[in-house]
């Protein structure tokens, strides 16, 4: 199984979501699972990915979050979560995102 975290070049919420995505595999029994960060450079970058801005989480090339529509510019991502528009999607999310996608 292969599981990428798509970001940007100083995306500020790179570290935060690889954290989350990681205790998320924890939580699912799943660490073994290594978690593949690829930084998207330019736009030609981002053809065939499911990018939907940074940052993005894929399972086999696709997003666990299928609601961001598909980006053709390097650009941040807004999730909603339960206390509002963020950055980054809550550990929660995370888990039940992977959780349907097979984990």
């Amino acid at each position: 199984m292969r599981i990428e975290l798509l970001h940007i070049d100083d995306c500020p919420n790179t570290a935060e979501t690889q954290q989350r995505l990681e205790a998320a595999l924890k939580v699912l029994g799943r660490s073994e699972i290594p978690v593949c960060m690829r930084q998207l450079n330019s736009a030609s970058d981002i053809r065939g990915t499911g990018f939907a801005g940074s940052p993005t989480i894929t399972v086999e090339g696709n997003d666990i979050f299928p609601t961001g529509s598909v980006a053709d510019d390097l650009a941040c991502r807004v999730y909603a979560t339960p206390h509002g528009l963020a950055g980054l999607p809550t550990l929660e999310q995370v888990t039940e995102a992977l959780k349907n996608h097979g984990l």
